[in-house]
C-alpha cells in the first residue's frame, strides 16, 4: 500500500466525521460516539476496496454494503456523502421530514442504502440470502454486511454465520464494530463474548482483528479478504473507540448514545479540523 493510498483513505475518514459531526448538529442528537469510531472501517469500504458507481446507486455490478445495525446511520450517511452518492448539501436535513437521511437506515428512503436495519441480528441473515443469489447469477460483487457487537448477543447472528459457512460463500465479508458499548451497558457485562476470534473460526470462518482505527491495519485487513482464496465466508473484528478523532468524547462517559451540548459540536469541528490530515 502506498503512501498515497494510506493519505487519500484518511483524509475520507476525516470527511465522514466531519459530515457525522455536522449532522449531530443539525439535529442536536445522534450516535455520533459511533460515528467518529466507526469512520475508519466506512473510509476503506468507500475510498479503497468497494466497487459502485455514484450515479447508479443500483448498478448490479455493485458492491453490496449492509448495514445491519441501522442507528449507525449518521456514520453510513456521512460514508455516502463523501462516496458522492449524496449530495454534501442534504446533510442539513438529517432527520427532518421528509428527508432521505432519517435517523436510522432506511432503503425506501436511502440512495445506498441496501436494506432497514435496526431489527439487531437481522443484517447477516440478509446478507447470506444476498450472497447466495449473487453466486446463482454468477455476480462476482461481495456483499459486506457490518454489525454491532451487540449484535453477537442475538441467536439470529450465529445461525447466519453457521449457514454461511456451511454454503461455502466466498463472497461474503462481515464486519463487527467491537465498541463495547450497548443500550444497556458494556457489551462484554451485558453477555460475554470472548475469545471471538475462536468462536468465528469454530463456525468455518477466515478470522482476522485489527485496530479499527489504525487505517494501515484496517486496510491491509480488507486486503487479505478479497485476496483470501477459498470458498470461506470472511469476517474482520474492529476494535474500535468511541468518539474517535476527537479526545473530550473519547474521555466521555459513553453509555450508547453521547450526550453533546450544544455548545460543543463547534467545538468538537474545530478539534477535529486542527487534526485534518
Amino acid at each position: 500500500m502506498s503512501q498515497t493510498e494510506l493519505q487519500k483513505v484518511a483524509q475520507a475518514a476525516w470527511r465522514i466525521r466531519r459530515y457525522a459531526l455536522q449532522m449531530g448538529e443539525v439535529q442536536g442528537q445522534g450516535y455520533i460516539g459511533q460515528a467518529l469510531g466507526y469512520a475508519d472501517v466506512l473510509a476503506v469500504a468507500f475510498a479503497h476496496t468497494m466497487s459502485f458507481r455514484p450515479q447508479e446507486p443500483e448498478w448490479e455490478g455493485r458492491d453490496r454494503f449492509l448495514l445491519s445495525h441501522g442507528h449507525y446511520a449518521i456514520a453510513y450517511y456521512a460514508a455516502l456523502i463523501e462516496a458522492g452518492i449524496i449530495p454534501q448539501e442534504e446533510l442539513e436535513t438529517y432527520g427532518a421530514d421528509e428527508s432521505r437521511l432519517p435517523m436510522s437506515g432506511m432503503a425506501t428512503y436511502t440512495p445506498g442504502m441496501e436494506i432497514s436495519g435496526g431489527s439487531l441480528g437481522q443484517g447477516l441473515s440478509i446478507a447470506v440470502g444476498m450472497a447466495l443469489g449473487l453466486r446463482q447469477k454468477n455476480n462476482p460483487a461481495w456483499v459486506i454486511n457490518s454489525m454491532s457487537d451487540g449484535e453477537l448477543d442475538e441467536g439470529s447472528t450465529w445461525e447466519a454465520a453457521m449457514s454461511a459457512a456451511h454454503h461455502g460463500l466466498g463472497n461474503l465479508i462481515n464486519l463487527v464494530d467491537i465498541n463495547r458499548q450497548q443500550a444497556d451497558g458494556n457489551s462484554l457485562k451485558i453477555l460475554g463474548f470472548e475469545p471471538l476470534q475462536d468462536k468465528w473460526a469454530s463456525f468455518g470462518w477466515y478470522v482476522q482483528r485489527v485496530n479499527g482505527n489504525d487505517l494501515a491495519a484496517v486496510i491491509a485487513a480488507f486486503d487479505n479478504a478479497t485476496q483470501h482464496p477459498g470458498d470461506r465466508p470472511r469476517v474482520i473484528l474492529c476494535d474500535t473507540l468511541m468518539g474517535k478523532g476527537v479526545p473530550f468524547l473519547e474521555a466521555r462517559d459513553k453509555n450508547h448514545f453521547i450526550r453533546v451540548d450544544a455548545d460543543e459540536w463547534q467545538k468538537a469541528l474545530a478539534v477535529l479540523d486542527a487534526s485534518q490530515p
